[in-house]
């Protein structure tokens, strides 16, 4: 009579600045079928444990020192598809909902949630479970659907929407500019021509009308 292999423990790595949370996170993931392979205080330290660790799933605050955990998302986010990214942070803000999922982020997870819900949420990765709670995954929705009327009829092009997106973001000038490939002149133009048409007074306000869907 055959056994069947169980499946290898998937690969978590933790990239949190507490000390004592992360100790309690890698704890409740000793359990079989987990196995918490790196750890980082700082989004830069996991920038260069990423390569050796090569993780499935990466749980990350979005509150780190330096780089925002939002940042390190959308910079690994297209070099790993294959590792899962999810937010673990006391953070229940829409703001750092949308953002942290339209960076890259494949789930989105408070701390106040227990031990055994995190256990489960991280196991159900495996699965193609939505690592994200009922009501964050319902507001979630209502933010993505919700502003698409709006934008179409902003009166902004597709390369402003862009810019703005990535303005809303906390982008600055130069960093759009590498990311599209433009100087960072052309940015500050198509931010000029987006206040412009929006009759917005400075990027913050643009930033606003941007995530309430213009």
């Amino acid at each position: 009579m055959s056994s069947v292999t169980p499946p290898a423990p998937l690969r978590v790595m933790l990239v949190e600045d507490h000390n004592l949370v992360r100790a309690a996170i890698r704890r409740t993931l000793s359990v079989p079928g987990l196995e918490v392979v790196g750890e980082a205080a700082t989004a830069e330290e996991a920038l260069d444990l990423i390569r050796d660790v090569k993780p499935d799933v990466m749980l990350v605050d979005i509150e780190l020192p330096g780089m925002s955990g939002v940042q390190l998302v959308r910079e690994l986010a297209p070099r790993l598809p294959e590792c899962k990214i999810v937010m673990l942070t006391a953070s229940a803000k829409r703001d750092d909902l949308v953002t942290a999922i339209r960076s890259g982020a494949v789930g989105y997870l408070t701390k106040d949630l227990s031990p055994d819900a995190l256990v489960r949420a991280v196991n159900g990765i495996r699965d193609g479970d939505l690592p994200m709670p009922r009501r964050l995954a319902a507001e979630l929705v209502r933010q993505l659907v919700r502003p698409s009327a709006g934008r179409s009829d902003s009166g902004l092009s597709e390369r402003e929407l862009e810019v703005l997106r990535m303005v809303s973001d906390g982008l600055t000038d130069r960093e759009i500019a590498v990311a599209l490939g433009i100087s960072p002149r052309t940015v500050g133009r198509h931010v000029g021509n987006i206040l412009d048409k929006l009759g917005a007074r400075n990027r913050r306000e643009a930033a606003a009308r941007f995530r309430d869907g213009i």
